[in-house]
């Protein structure tokens, strides 16, 4: 057989440790070895978006752009890969056109290289603007399939979507099979449907959850998938990527032989294994019950981060008794509601409901108002027609809109409240407030309450001149990291100490509130 080396992206600094522990990851604790995961030759390196900018402001007391600037310092040759969750961004619904283009480019500013772009519904109109801009910015864009099992999630559904993917100008398709639901054979009929028929390179990306996804991944290179998502063995498994020193050393010897050092991938791993075994899990941080095999997946369709939000909705009321009735519910309220992909935030959507009803005692009788934005189409669009006699129960006579959901959304960037602006410091606070403005705000008064405390104790004159050497390094840093012609002339590396004065006080930005 011809030579066909795949290709493996790492996902230990963003899917892993989301999937696993909540995403609790520090930026500190991936800075020690981001030089030799730089050395790999991986694609690409996820390393944000998804959960990751709304832990960093909301529990770790980081500022998500920081992170990505502080790995550049240290990865050069590795392409940085974020997930986007179309017109969410990396929130939990539709924002404004002015957010999400303004996210990308500063995105794409600070380091971003690929842009794995879906939508839960696998709606386009949900995604196109953000395909567009991460091509205007001339970075990858990675147009994605959320891949999910029912009638109307059918091969050529999925053919016909990756085609409006391609049509958008997409660099490349992403299989997302969040749940790690993705069969071997169904795998390979998918790859080589999409190969023949749409000819993008095709990236797989899937959880360990069920136990299939060593047998699926061989298959898929089989089909002649290109690129495959892993993660390094302390931070794999479960619900999260299978290791990648296991499916290197499986594919060696292979037509698909990845050709990278096990020796090195070894190395790297022991020092998650050792950071695991200090902290993580002295911590439990991460649950036992995430890196179990759980093959009921296959049955109930439930992706673990579901399935622990079900659990836990049930022991705040008191009921987990009724979990089993709940796990029958799931299914009834998904076809009733046009069988959503069960992924952020429609997972979340049908799993409310589907507790309502249970501990209800009556169907729909509550009903969130975001279900009820979800069947007006403020979503976007269901893979299949919603139940008519549910949607009377949920929105009466209310005829659900046919537009882009975006498009009923005035832009938001420039209504910052006056008593929220003596915080804003620039272009990148405005966008995290408008993500999340609750926890932004409570981000930026620790940020300066931080710095305050700081500057105690020390005499006003030095203040003044250590402020000024502040700005000054920061206008450096932001010409150099600007400027193309400038890198020709100044050594990289003297972005890495512009300032001590700056340096330290991300330094204890980041310590504060561990």
């Amino acid at each position: 057989m011809p030579r066909k080396p795949v290709k493996l992206t790492d996902t230990t600094f963003r899917d892993a440790h989301q999937s696993l522990m909540a995403t609790r990851m520090r930026t500190e604790t991936m800075l020690p070895i981001a030089e030799k995961i730089d050395q790999v030759g991986f694609f690409s390196l996820e390393m944000w978006g998804g959960a990751t900018f709304d832990v960093a402001i909301r529990y770790l007391a980081e500022n998500p752009w920081e992170r990505i600037r502080q790995l550049k310092r240290h990865i050069r040759k590795t392409p940085f890969q974020m997930l986007l969750r179309g017109q969410n961004i990396v929130g939990y619904r539709n924002y404004p056109d002015d957010v999400l283009i303004k996210f990308v480019e500063k995105a794409a500013e600070n380091g971003i290289d690929i842009f794995r772009v879906f939508d839960a519904l696998n709606d386009i109109r949900n995604m196109e603007i953000a395909i567009k801009t991460v091509k205007k910015c001339g970075k990858h864009a990675q147009g994605t399939i959320c891949y999910t099992i029912s009638p109307v999630h059918t091969i050529k559904y999925y053919v016909e979507f990756a085609k409006k993917l391609a049509e958008l100008e997409c660099d490349s398709i992403c299989i997302k099979d969040m749940a790690g639901m993705l069969a071997p054979q169904p795998a390979y009929q998918l790859i080589t449907a999409l190969k023949k028929e749409v000819g993008l390179p095709v990236h797989l990306h899937s959880h360990s959850t069920s136990g299939m996804v060593m047998m699926t991944y061989l298959r898929a290179c089989e089909a002649g998938a290109d690129i495959l998502d892993t993660a390094f063995s302390p931070l794999a498994w479960g619900t999260s990527q299978p290791p990648v020193e296991s499916v290197v050393a499986a594919l060696k010897g292979t037509p698909y032989d990845t050709e990278l050092d096990l020796e090195l991938l070894s190395e790297i791993a022991e020092y998650f294994r050792e950071l695991r075994e200090k902290y993580y899990d002295p911590l439990r941080l991460i649950d036992p019950k995430a890196e179990r095999v759980d093959a009921s997946i296959i049955v109930h369709q439930i992706p673990g981060g579901m399935f622990s939000n079900l659990l836990e909705q049930l022991r705040e009321q008191k009921a987990e008794h009724r979990l089993k009735e709940v796990l029958e519910e799931v299914p009834k309220v998904r076809k009733e509601l046009g069988y959503p992909p069960l992924v952020t935030p429609t997972s979340q959507l049908v799993g409310i409901q589907a507790v309502l009803n249970v501990i209800s005692g009556k169907r729909y009788s509550i009903v969130p108002k975001e279900i009820k934005d979800y069947v007006k189409g403020l979503y976007g669009k269901p893979p299949a027609p919603i139940d008519p006699k549910v949607k009377k129960k949920i929105i009466g006579d209310e005829e659900p809109i046919t537009t882009r959901p975006a498009d009923l959304l005035e832009p938001a960037l420039n209504k910052i409240p006056e008593d929220v602006k003596p915080y804003i410091e620039n272009e990148e606070d405005k966008i995290t407030y408008a993500l999340f403005p609750q926890q932004a705000l409570e981000f930026f008064k620790k940020r300066k309450l931080k710095r305050e405390e700081a500057k105690a104790g020390i005499p006003p004159e030095r203040v003044e001149e250590l402020e000024k050497i502040a700005a000054v390094s920061v206008a450096l840093a932001t010409c150099l990291a600007s400027s193309r012609g400038m890198k020709a002339l100044i050594p990289v590396r003297a972005r890495a100490a512009t300032s001590n004065w700056v340096l330290a006080g991300r330094q204890s930005l980041t310590e504060y509130g561990a």
